[in-house]
């Protein structure tokens, strides 16, 4: 479904401040599969995050979506088939506009528009049927500016506009990590409900390792623009918490002391 194959990405190449954001990045996400991302801070894992959604383009390497090479797609265009939700509430939507016509907008993400009305009685009542399902209290909103809405409301609206046309995949970039510990449990909640009922291919970057270990299918876990470890399957079904703090201390340390001896020599 999603393929990178020996993704690279540098930034300030040649110059004294030069960072390998990703070396050699080799991942595979199955259609419907839902893989979270683990790393400490400049592991890469936003980077990561960036080539696929075409915010940056990749020093070396290829980038396939269902077999379509995207590797130098520019981003407006794979925002048709990629949703994404950021970590600030804000982010994903348009404060000084109302639900209905955020809502509106990423309904017609990556489609030509016409002369017709931007938002018909139809597209109104398909917004409340979806504002519904999330029991959030949405449904009776619709002509309620953004900006008037709690963190946790704004970030499941964002959510709902990134998922509203189910897209081939979903980014989900520390998308609970600004939120209260309630809205965050509603919200990640309704983030696997969603995927679940409407069978997406999911990224989520989390520093929450429980997260890592009870929510998807796969973990990933990222150092210094590599990926280090990666399991999905029994093996990952068995993970705990302890197991994963433990492994990842030690495959980063290794990393790290590796990485440290090939800039010594």
């Amino acid at each position: 479904m999603l393929h990178l194959e020996n993704v690279h990405v540098n930034f300030n190449t040649g110059s004294a401040s030069e960072v390998r954001a990703l070396r050699g990045i080799d991942l595979t996400v199955a259609s419907t599969e839902f893989v979270t991302v683990i790393g400490a801070n400049g592991a890469g894992k936003s980077t990561l995050f960036n080539v696929i959604a075409g915010t940056v383009t990749p020093d070396n390497g290829q980038i396939t979506l269902d077999e379509q090479t995207i590797t130098h797609a520019p981003e407006y265009q794979r925002a048709a088939h990629i949703g994404r939700v950021f970590q600030n509430p804000t982010s994903g939507t348009c404060a000084g506009l109302t639900i209905s016509e955020n809502l509106a907008l990423a309904l017609r993400r990556g489609k030509r528009r016409g002369l017709r009305p931007a938002i018909t009685r139809a597209d109104r009542e398909h917004f409340r049927e979806r504002l519904q399902a999330m029991n959030m209290g949405l449904e009776s909103r619709l002509d309620t500016d953004v900006a008037f809405l709690s963190g946790g409301q704004r970030q499941a609206l964002t959510l709902l506009m990134a998922t509203l046309t189910q897209p081939k995949l979903l980014l989900l970039d520390e998308h609970t990590a600004a939120l209260d510990p309630n809205a965050a449990a509603q919200v990640l909640e309704l983030t696997v409900r969603i995927a679940r009922e409407a069978q997406l291919t999911v990224i989520m970057i989390t520093h929450s390792m429980q997260q890592a270990v009870e929510i998807g299918t796969c973990v990933v876990m990222m150092n210094r623009g590599k990926i280090l470890f990666q399991t999905s399957g029994q093996e990952r079904d068995q993970l705990t918490v302890e197991d994963l703090i433990a492994r990842f201390r030690a495959l980063r340390s290794a990393d790290d002391e590796l990485s440290d001896r090939t800039l010594l020599a």
